[in-house]
């Protein structure tokens, strides 16, 4: 019988047994024991003085943080990609005073103090309602092992990356052919910076060694610090003998990853999904005019997450027990990374100073969306729109592209 139950038997009988005689009382006693399984002396003192309940009074609560700053919040996360409070929170300085400096947000003094004053956990808490679910898919595996060249290859792991300086990279490519994969369709070569974090992406038409091979003096070209080092998975559009040779002859140091160990490369795999699968999707793309747009939406990606996207680096990993506590040193962007580096030049950090000081990422958000927008119109196959809000299609039919939120 539920605590409810019970004070609503409590109630009905009350007023029966205040005017009940001596042995009507008795079995009214009996009854309510039998029933709930109180002791009779306590039935005695719930029937004769009945609990008294306290409304509790409200305090008042005091809002440290108003509206105005939860807008300003809400609007910085929404430029800084929906991050979260940890990696928000630090890049706040830099986010606002770019907004700021282009125009695009206008705070008065007290309210950009407080903005300035909040922590990662409050951060977080602020922005609840404002969070959306996603979606999240995985595409196909199209790697191919290589020949028997990779015994000629060394093989690196991921703890062998800790001593490692600006220039050497994790490399992979991430195909665009929806869901199949016959024929030919566009591939993302993904090259991400150990050190720094630095990321580089650019589109190639299909995966053969001359096209994987010139996508990677392309990125090498547009790096800000020497490429000192690859290292790829084992596919046969990166283990050949043009690659290996070119490696050689440019004293690049070539690795690979193990075979079927996926977090022998865990830096690209990660930018895999947050750099080109949330901003391209799974839609397949041929030819070279969609080719060529691609790279146009990778020429402005490339500002906003290595200037703008702030990552979390691991520091330490301790076991006690069954628990594992993790350190991670505080987010700073691949930029700052870069200019924090002593191996980079000055002259290159200063270049980056400059440059940095003339992008506005929020320009860059609006300029990413609409070459998103161009870039859909290219799919060959396209699948379902997905919606944030309510991660399903939102009443659109298969094959229409969400065009209402750039970075999901």
């Amino acid at each position: 019988m539920s605590q409810q139950s019970k004070r609503e038997l409590l109630a009905a009988l009350r007023s029966r047994y205040r005017k009940a005689t001596r042995s009507e009382k008795g079995a009214i006693l009996d009854e309510l024991v039998a029933t709930t399984g109180y002791h009779r002396k306590y039935a005695v003192q719930l029937l004769n003085h009945p609990p008294r309940h306290h409304q509790r009074r409200r305090r008042a609560c005091w809002r440290k943080y108003t509206s105005d700053v939860l807008y300003a919040l809400e609007k910085v996360w929404r430029v800084a990609n929906c991050i979260c409070g940890k990696r928000l929170v630090p890049i706040l300085p830099e986010l606002v005073e770019a907004l700021e400096r282009h125009g695009e947000i206008a705070l008065e003094e007290r309210t950009r103090e407080l903005l300035l004053q909040v922590s990662p956990a409050t951060a977080d808490r602020l922005l609840c309602t404002a969070r959306q679910k996603e979606a999240r898919r995985h595409g196909l595996s199209t790697t191919k092992p290589g020949t028997l060249l990779k015994q000629s290859i060394p093989v690196r792991t991921f703890a062998e990356w800790e001593d490692a300086k600006p220039g050497f990279m994790e490399v992979d490519l991430v195909a665009h052919g929806g869901d199949s994969a016959r024929g030919e369709y566009l591939h993302s070569l993904n090259t991400v910076d150990v050190a720094t974090r630095w990321t580089e992406c650019l589109a190639i038409v299909n995966r053969s060694q001359a096209a994987v091979g010139a996508a990677i003096v392309t990125v090498r070209r547009r790096l800000p610090f020497t490429l000192l080092g690859l290292d790829s998975d084992n596919g046969g559009e990166f283990i050949n003998a043009n690659l290996k040779r070119y490696c050689e002859q440019e004293q690049i140091t070539f690795t690979r990853s193990r075979p079927y160990r996926k977090n022998d490369q865990a830096y690209v795999e990660q930018k895999n999904w947050t750099v080109v699968r949330q901003l391209v999707g799974y839609d397949r793309y041929e030819g070279q005019v969609a080719c060529d747009r691609l790279n146009q939406l990778y020429e402005t990606i490339r500002l906003y997450v290595n200037f703008f996207q702030p990552v979390m680096v691991l520091l330490a990993k301790e076991r006690h027990g069954a628990k594992v506590r993790k350190r991670y040193e505080r987010a700073k962007t691949p930029y700052q990374r870069v200019l924090a580096s002593p191996d980079v030049e000055e002259e290159v950090k200063a270049q980056l100073r400059q440059q940095c000081q003339t992008l506005n990422p929020a320009a860059l958000l609006r300029q990413i969306e609409a070459q998103q927008a161009a870039l859909w119109k290219l799919a060959i196959t396209r699948t379902p729109a997905y919606n944030g809000e309510n991660g399903r299609n939102n009443g659109q039919p298969d094959g229409t592209p969400n065009e209402s939120k750039a970075l999901p």
